[in-house]
């Protein structure tokens, strides 16, 4: 039997913290995001279940936006209703998005080759949180033969097919494949699922507000000079029609602001560096683009904007999935998604995780041991994060 899960609380400033102290650890991009949320909301607080964990992560890569800001948000969302889900994401997001900012309107350029070692010693304690991640959703979700078939099958897809593509190529073959696969209990005997206290009449608002944002601000925009307009509509769009969030927005932000003029080529460039050493979402470079293109308030609005429309949707959302979830087909089908959530999280520890820390044998070595001292645990992952930089700078 499975151990209950706390009940929520309504304790935003606990939700704030928690998540703050993820946004000055979370190194590593959007994978090593849900590698840390995993860790630390799943398996050391419980304050969601595997199982719900895994469907909000499938639901969070089926739409568009910053999946594991989107994934915060959700959890803060069950944690502590609405006021939760905000203090989630400014929590998670305010730590790179001060940093952003400040650089934006310093304009202040960074050598970071005196620190090669510190990022190294980043990215190698992202291998090991993801692989510890990774452990433990498959125990839970890929329980048997038959569902570790779906998860090997969805890693090949990811792998062979990098982007959006194959991502979503993956959760759909593991939906394919569900209902001769997957074999689920009835619903009696499965209440871990993902709980949403959301009502019908605030879902059907955040979907009127994000269609509107979406039809109307290229129409505000037009025969205007108002660079808070035009700020304001490229990046919601960007959040809006962009999916898996990450490095995949940024052809679109490229194009709506170096080839409308709004920043250079280069500033463009050098935010898109700094952004690489940064913790938590890559998605506050648009403060960045927003501090060189008006200051302080034009960050702040560009960093709402990018944000907004993924937060609206899934809120507009939950409410359908958490209906369709109770009927029996879907929910073998949803066996099958989170079976492939544990594929393509193992393609991702691969490409881009190891791939971009393991170099020699001496990351190896230090990535096993971090994975060690994660395994033990008694060391917490935002403890973890600054050992492993501080290893990496003295060691690498």
């Amino acid at each position: 039997m499975k151990p209950k899960l706390p009940e929520p609380s309504n304790n935003v400033f606990e939700v704030f913290i928690n998540f703050l102290q993820l946004g000055l650890t979370s190194f590593g991009g959007p994978v090593a995001h849900l590698g840390f949320f995993q860790t630390v909301f799943v398996q050391q607080k419980r304050w969601i279940s595997a199982e719900a964990y895994a469907e909000l992560v499938a639901l969070c890569q089926f739409i568009p936006g910053p999946a594991s800001s989107q994934v915060g948000f959700g959890i803060g969302l069950q944690r502590a209703g609405i006021a939760g889900a905000l203090a989630a994401w400014v929590g998670f997001t305010l730590p790179s998005a001060v940093l952003m900012l400040l650089l934006g309107v310093t304009l202040v350029n960074l050598d970071l080759s005196a620190y090669l070692g510190l990022i190294q010693g980043l990215k190698l304690t992202a291998v090991a949180v993801v692989c510890w991640a990774l452990w433990n959703m498959a125990r839970s979700l890929t329980p048997d033969y038959r569902r570790r078939g779906i998860a090997l099958l969805a890693a090949a897809v990811a792998l062979i097919l990098p982007g959006i593509f194959g991502q979503l190529g993956a959760l759909l073959l593991g939906a394919l494949l569900a209902p001769w696969l997957v074999k689920t209990p009835p619903l009696a005997h499965d209440q871990s699922g993902l709980q949403v206290p959301i009502s019908t009449r605030v879902a059907i608002t955040a979907a009127v507000l994000f269609s509107g944002g979406l039809l109307l601000l290229p129409l505000l925009t037009v025969n205007t000079q108002s660079s808070s307009l035009l700020i304001g509509d490229a990046m919601y769009r960007a959040g809006a029609l962009v999916f898996g969030g990450g490095h995949v927005v940024l052809p679109l932000l490229h194009a709506e602001t170096v080839n409308t003029g709004l920043i250079s080529a280069d500033d463009f460039l050098t935010g898109y560096g700094l952004a690489q050493a940064m913790p938590g979402p890559l998605f506050s470079f648009a403060a960045f683009i927003g501090a060189l293109s008006g200051g302080a308030l034009m960050a702040i609005l560009a960093l709402v904007a990018i944000f907004l429309p993924g937060c609206l949707l899934l809120i507009a959302l939950l409410p359908v999935w958490q209906k369709l979830r109770r009927h029996h087909w879907l929910r073998r089908v949803l066996g099958g998604i989170n079976a492939a959530v544990v594929g393509l999280l193992a393609a991702a520890l691969y490409d881009p995780v190891i791939t971009a820390a393991i170099h020699q044998w001496q990351d190896i070595l230090l990535a096993l041991v971090l994975l060690g001292l994660l395994a033990t645990g008694r060391i917490p992952v935002w403890l973890l994060v600054p050992l492993g930089a501080l290893a990496g700078y003295s060691l690498l």
